[in-house]
């Protein structure tokens, strides 16, 4: 037979371009050989074969000639992408192909325009921003990027919320400032009806937590469609349940099974929109001015809800500091100093005990923010702040 080779995996070298990684089940390739690229649509477009790698371990290793049951990256082709097959340029024939999951997340990525952006980041423009996102979707074929109406804001779409926070830990990891949007749910229209994705999730969890996961879920429109007990004190569940209600949950699933559970989720397909999925009843605490959070400021506040972040930190007018024990968003004074007099006092200044505050890594704000709301991420922190930073 002649040259079959199918994509499983994609990757990009500076100086070669995109490569195509992949087992070779029938035939050989060379270096300089012709070869046909088969789409995922039966079309067929012609290439070149411009270097060829084998695997050492995790190294790459360059040659000349691989044959069948070799895996390989081909480099040259650029319009390439998972599922497609490489085969002959005379009479190519295609193997079946592998199917990529559809999107179902989206979320805006947006430069850092706060009044402490630039502090600890290497990369803070646009460009920087456009370069780095449209370079992921060269290797990373679940992520679709667009240009939005702004030119420094960017649609990025993903297979989940789990996917997107990868993603942004990534870039905050080598040195870019952002902002992130509210994750959306991508929907569609059928037949004058809303549809949404929905997802298979299979938990496997100690008995004693079936009622705390069950009872969440449900929150979240979950439907339990199977439960096996095993016998020996573990149980499996399987829930359909929206991708918007997995947003958030598995910090929250961590949490609630004291990290003895598993939890796994594949897309199942599209149901019609299962109505509001709240996760967050209340309001947020806002810094009013730029300062220094205090110990005393703090401690007066205390009784108004539950803050995220200690004492000492600085913030900054519109930055979001805590949740509020009601509904509505409070702006506070959290940079407020206690008066000192010269007038001494006739006992000793009773030690004040500060509440340990909540932390909110990237997936918990991802859950958190409301539509007003973005995420601030930065090399060195990750913030919450409104998106208008005045107060109303």
């Amino acid at each position: 037979k002649g040259l079959q080779f199918l994509i499983t995996s994609l990757d990009y070298d500076n100086y070669v371009g995109r490569l195509a990684i992949g087992r070779i089940f029938n035939g050989t390739v060379k270096v300089g050989q012709q070869v046909s690229v088969v789409k995922r649509d039966g079309s067929i477009v012609k290439g070149t074969v411009r270097a060829l790698y084998t695997y050492e371990g995790l190294n790459r290793v360059e040659t000349k000639e691989a044959k069948a049951g070799d895996i390989v990256a081909i480099a040259g082709l650029d319009d390439i992408y998972i599922g497609e097959t490489i085969a002959n340029a005379e009479n190519p024939e295609a193997l079946p192909p592998i199917t990529v999951e559809e999107p179902t997340i989206s979320m805006i990525f947006s430069v850092n325009d706060s009044p402490f952006a630039g502090r600890s980041g290497k990369f803070l423009t646009s460009r920087h921003l456009r370069e780095r996102l449209y370079k992921e979707t060269l290797t990373n074929v679940a992520i679709k990027v667009e240009d939005t109406d702004n030119p420094e804001s960017f649609l990025v779409i993903g297979r989940g919320e789990l996917q997107l926070s990868i993603l942004a830990e990534m870039m905050r990891r080598e040195g870019y400032e952002f902002q992130v949007s509210k994750p959306e749910v991508i929907t569609k229209e059928e037949n004058g009806q809303k549809l949404e994705p929905v997802e298979r999730v299979v938990i496997d969890i100690p008995e004693e937590f079936v009622g705390i996961v069950t009872e969440k879920l449900g929150s979240r429109k979950g439907q339990m469609v199977n439960m096996i007990n095993h016998g020996y004190g573990r149980v499996r569940l399987e829930f359909i349940i929206p991708s918007r209600g997995l947003i958030g949950y598995r910090s929250e699933f961590k949490t609630d099974t004291k990290g003895e559970g598993l939890i796994n989720a594949i897309f199942e397909g599209w149901q019609p929109w299962a109505g509001e999925i709240r996760t967050r009843q209340n309001g947020a605490l806002v810094a009013d001015r730029k300062g220094t959070a205090t110990p005393y400021a703090i401690n007066s506040l205390q009784d108004r809800g539950v803050f995220f972040i200690p004492a000492g930190t600085e913030v900054y007018e519109g930055m979001v500091v805590g949740e509020h024990s009601r509904d509505n968003d409070l702006w506070v004074n959290i940079t407020k100093e206690k008066k000192l007099t010269n007038v001494r006092a006739a006992s000793a200044d009773e030690g004040i005990k500060l509440t340990p505050p909540r932390k909110m890594d990237f997936e918990r704000a991802m859950e958190w923010i409301n539509n007003d709301e973005l995420i601030e991420v930065t090399p060195d922190a990750v913030r919450i702040r409104k998106k208008n930073l005045r107060k109303p």
